[in-house]
């Protein structure tokens, strides 16, 4: 079923939690709601799940109004972070749950129950109880009572994050199946960015209660709606410079260790405005010098990560960068070295505002830019 939320508002006493939200999410896809803690994130699912209601706006679930709708009714299934299972009943009852209460045959549950279990990595501890359980255990059993009621609606807060690192990582791999084999339109909350990426057909970033920007993850990655954006999707974190726009030579430019380095033209109408340059660790690599568009730097130190290396170098003004490679790619790991940007991916931010200027419908100058 689809979903939607029209102008969600939620206050707890004086506090705002949700300010204004609005959302689609079509029937079978999954929406990743990302941000920090306290953006509403939990706050959001318990409405849509009933628990708690809205103090304005309107939540429909395949066009239905859910006003006055209790959480049962719904058709949805629910794996919140504090587990709530059932402490007296094992892992298997407490997976079985909503197929007792739809009287499926034993046979049915157990076929259910197992398959779903085997996939968490649970399979072991059906007959533990929550208290035998640890924390990874009793999240992965929250989630496969969720998962085994197939709903229509899914409401997944946080599964993974008790998860050791190894199973989440399996897990990012085989979730987007098996959601997609049970046809659930799903609402999965993370603050991990990388799971966010790897699960969410959209990303709905939150913060303050609101709703930043929703896109693909691809959108999310390559065009932030701003600074802040930009700052929580990527590891390296990107790099963020200040400059002036500048006309020159080569059309729109900005200087980099003294050294113009153009971009595109259609941010033609932020020069001379105060801007900051984001560039993404893996748009620059290093080139000899003497090189097109190479820019002299100052290699600091080089750090492997497994799959790339890392570098910190620093411009002639002192100023960091990051510079990731792939792993096994030569790269200086000192002294003076030469960098070239890939100018296509280098995004364009407004200093004052953070938000992020977008070449293909540029700003307007200011009046008192226009004078000057």
């Amino acid at each position: 079923m689809s979903l939607e939320l029209r102008n969600i508002e939620k206050a707890f006493g004086k506090d705002t939690v949700l300010d204004g939200v609005s959302l689609t999410v079509a029937r079978g896809e999954t929406l990743v709601l990302f941000g920090p803690s306290g953006a509403g994130k939990t706050v959001l699912l318990r409405l849509i799940a009933g628990v708690i209601e809205p103090d304005a706006g309107a939540i429909t679930i395949g066009g239905r109004d859910m006003d006055g709708v209790e959480p049962e009714d719904r058709g949805i299934g629910m794996a919140f972070q504090n587990f709530a299972l059932f402490p007296h009943m094992d892992a298997f009852a407490n997976i079985a749950a909503p197929l007792t209460a739809r009287h499926q045959t034993k046979s049915a549950m157990r076929e259910t129950v197992g398959a779903v279990a085997r996939l968490l990595k649970i399979d072991h501890v059906l007959h533990h109880r929550p208290k035998e359980l640890s924390n990874g255990q009793k999240q992965r059993t929250a989630l496969a009572r969720a998962l085994a009621g197939q709903p229509s609606v899914l409401l997944l807060d946080d599964p993974l994050r008790n998860v050791d690192a190894k199973l989440r990582f399996e897990m990012r791999l085989e979730l987007p199946r098996l959601l997609k084999d049970q046809g659930a339109t799903v609402i999965y909350v993370t603050q991990d960015y990388k799971e966010a990426m790897a699960l969410g057909h959209r990303i709905a970033v939150m913060a303050g209660g609101r709703i930043r920007q929703i896109g693909t993850p691809a959108e999310i990655y390559l065009s932030p709606a701003d600074i802040e954006i930009a700052r929580l999707f990527g590891d390296p974190v990107i790099n963020l410079l200040d400059v002036r726009p500048e006309r020159g030579s080569q059309g729109v430019q900005v200087r980099l260790s003294d050294q113009a380095l153009a971009i595109d033209a259609g941010f033609a109408a932020a020069i001379g405005r105060d801007c900051v340059l984001g560039l993404r660790p893996e748009a620059l690599r290093f080139v000899a010098e003497g090189s097109p568009g190479a820019i002299p730097v100052e290699v600091e130190t080089e750090t492997p990560l497994n799959e790339k290396t890392v570098t910190l170098a620093l411009t002639l003004r002192g100023r960091e960068i990051m510079v990731s490679r792939p792993a096994g790619t030569p790269g200086p790991d000192h002294g003076r070295a030469h960098v070239a940007v890939d100018a296509g991916h280098a995004l364009l931010f407004d200093r004052a505002s953070g938000a992020r200027i977008d070449p293909a419908a540029p700003v307007t100058p200011s009046r008192k830019e226009a004078v000057a």
